[in-house]
């Protein structure tokens, strides 16, 4: 768990320097900002899921996942949370009417990748913080210009990294041994999928945005779909 609160503190910190810029950037700066920021999610998701042994795996994931999410909504819940947070915390709308976009594109930015999973596999596991530690740096440094670009509810985000990742860090010292570094590849591919959504959604591209929260429960399919195709391919020699 210690690298788990090294990462909430950069995010933290981040935000607060970018709150510190925020009265400084133009519409034209912070949109410009928004796009790179795009960019750079797209790059990031499409790095993790180029990795895929397994595309039916990332496309079977994503369509149940999205199902199952749909379902509990969870894009709604999550609105509804970062909707709550602001009410209680924030004075007044003027400039931070994209609160709830903060929090919301944060939180599925720091909690949904590779280096998350991994990194908190491998913190729950072999006490190696390596890889949270250098995801952390990255999450500070995209903190300064998420607050700078959306506002204070980037800095809730340290609520869903604390229960994610701190919650896969003590599961891993559970289960970890158990788990194939196949179904972690395949985790960290449909996540991959969903960070790319994400970059889309920065850049405007979609029509509608994307709700991306509501394809979270794929990143954890994985899980049952990796065994089970494994045991089906037995079955068929």
């Amino acid at each position: 768990m210690f690298a788990v609160f090294i990462n909430m503190i950069t995010v933290l910190v981040g935000s607060i320097l970018g709150l510190g810029l925020k009265g400084r950037f133009s519409p034209r700066t912070g949109a410009a900002v928004m796009k790179c920021l795009g960019l750079c999610a797209l790059g990031i998701g499409f790095s993790s899921l180029l990795d895929t042994a397994d595309t039916l795996c990332v496309i079977l994931c994503m369509v149940l996942g999205t199902l199952l999410g749909e379902w509990i909504d969870i894009e709604k819940r999550m609105d509804g949370l970062g909707e709550s947070l602001k009410r209680k915390l924030v004075r007044g709308e003027g400039g931070e009417n994209r609160f709830v976009e903060g929090f919301v594109t944060a939180t599925i930015v720091y909690c949904v990748g590779a280096m998350s999973i991994n990194g908190s596999i491998a913190a729950g596991l072999n006490r190696d913080y390596s890889i949270i530690i250098s995801k952390s740096v990255l999450d500070g440094v995209g903190a300064v210009t998420f607050a700078a670009a959306m506002g204070i509810g980037v800095a809730f985000s340290v609520v869903p990294i604390l229960l994610y990742q701190g919650g896969i860090t003590l599961l891993a010292e559970v289960v970890g041994p158990y788990l194939p570094a196949s179904v972690i590849t395949e985790m960290s591919a449909v996540g991959g999928a969903i960070i790319v959504g994400i970059g889309l959604n920065l850049l405007d591209l979609p029509k509608e945005k994307l709700r991306v929260g509501n394809m979270l429960p794929a990143v954890f399919l994985p899980v049952l779909y990796v065994p089970l195709a494994k045991a089906l391919s037995g079955l068929m020699g």
